[in-house]
């Protein structure tokens, strides 16, 4: 059995035709890529900016790491919040910081689900899945 013949395209640009290779010699600069850039369609800002917002910048992430950053010593016992501090929220695992060893201790045994829960009820259970304490 024969198999038929497969063209394969050439890697790189099409070639270019005698008019741009006599405007590119001429101008002594060749503009054909620039050229190609400019004749694609713009975006509107109503298309690019939610993007931006939403993969670029992560601004709904930052905004609830800085409203559970707020809302922290509301939600979480004084004497717990005067030891430890939220420090980052990464996919679904807030992060937090106590101040020595004792207290994370403390934290980890005793109340780590009492927070979790009152944070869970407050902000959802899809914002914070899990929550993970360290010393620092």
């Amino acid at each position: 059995m024969i198999r038929p013949f497969y063209r394969i395209p050439p890697l790189g640009p099409p070639p270019r035709s005698a008019l741009q290779k006599a405007l590119a010699e001429w101008r002594r600069v060749d503009l054909q890529p620039l050229e190609a850039i400019r004749n694609r369609p713009a975006k509107s800002m109503g298309e690019v900016v939610p993007k931006v917002l939403k993969e670029r910048l992560r601004l709904d992430q930052r905004q609830g790491e800085a409203e559970i950053a707020r809302v922290w010593t509301h939600l979480v016992d004084p004497n717990v919040s005067a030891h430890a501090r939220p420090t980052g929220l990464v996919r679904g695992t807030l992060f937090v910081t106590v101040d020595s060893s004792v207290w994370l201790d403390e934290i980890v045994r005793y109340r780590r689900r009492e927070i979790l829960e009152r944070l869970q009820h407050s902000f959802g259970r899809t914002l914070i899945q899990r929550i993970s304490f360290r010393v620092g």
